[in-house]
């Protein structure tokens, strides 16, 4: 039994089917304030979580696969096969296209370290088990980090204490995995979490509590690993309709208390009314 009701828990945030977001893969938020989603054809918006309301303010040249921001404002879009930097008047300009012996195929999701690190999941190409795991340094210099999980990597995120990064492997046996950052910042061994049969699970964030939620495109759900190894089921929607191929999910607001899901397959962010609070995310400076 989902924790959550569909029908009394999960309501819009913003967008709709008259007036919403083109089809928004990703949400995340940001250390301005705001929260930000990106579309199918390349849009970026801009979303007051308060106020309930948007505005697109960019335009990226593809699909928008993954967000974060720094402590500075600046956005960081994965779009097409290569990473944007996104200024607060929506100027984009070129971050990061891989390495030039193994350049980006499809950068999918991002996410900071502490020291200003920006990692980011190329899923490859849908079911070619290409995928890997690039690392941006501040100043633009990139590496490839880790050339595992193979399988459509995907969500990201950093382990609240910062010797993980977890990943959303969503194709061949999907589950999570998590790669130690070693103390010299290289790639450690692999370890399964989680395998979360029959789904194509997307998303991931952190709790306050250390309790990992996972947002799945197939089924429409949103699972809980608790700190304890339980899987629980937070909400599902049997309509695909509220839910409607929920892929990243962001807890968001001043006290990081509403999550958040984006939909794929709709025109609207999600809000869940869970009571909990997100794990904080990190905000560097990167020049």
């Amino acid at each position: 039994m989902p924790i959550l009701d569909i029908k009394k828990d999960v309501s819009y945030c913003v967008g709709s089917f008259a007036a919403g977001l083109d089809h928004p893969e990703c949400v995340a938020w940001g250390s301005d304030g705001f929260a930000y989603a990106g579309g199918e054809a390349g849009q970026l918006y801009r979303i007051d979580v308060e106020k309930n309301c948007f505005e697109q303010f960019s335009q990226a040249p593809q699909f928008v696969g993954g967000i974060c921001q720094d402590g500075s404002g600046f956005l960081y879009v994965c779009s097409g096969n290569k990473v944007y930097r996104c200024d607060s008047q929506g100027k984009l300009e070129i971050y990061s296209e891989g390495i030039i012996e193994d350049p980006m195929i499809a950068p999918n999701y991002p996410v900071f370290d502490k020291n200003g690190c920006l990692y980011v999941s190329d899923s490859g190409t849908w079911g070619e088990d290409n995928g890997r795991i690039f690392k941006i340094h501040p100043g633009n210099n990139t590496e490839l980090w880790s050339e595992t999980p193979k399988e459509f990597p995907n969500g990201l995120c950093i382990s609240p204490d910062g010797l993980y990064l977890y990943v959303v492997v969503s194709l061949n046996d999907p589950r999570v995995e998590r790669i130690k950052i070693n103390s010299d910042g290289s790639a450690g061994s692999a370890e399964l979490v989680l395998k979360i049969p029959n789904s194509v699970p997307d998303g991931l964030a952190f709790d306050s509590d250390g309790n990992l939620f996972i947002s799945c495109y197939r089924p429409d759900s949103i699972f809980r690993f608790t700190t304890d190894q339980n899987l629980e089921v937070v909400a599902h929607d049997y309509e695909g309709t509220m839910m409607a191929a929920p892929t990243n999910i962001a807890f968001c607001g001043d006290n990081l208390d509403d999550l958040l899901s984006s939909n794929l397959g709709r025109w609207h962010i999600s809000r869940y009314d869970l009571k909990v609070s997100g794990h904080p995310l990190n905000y560097p400076i990167v020049k």
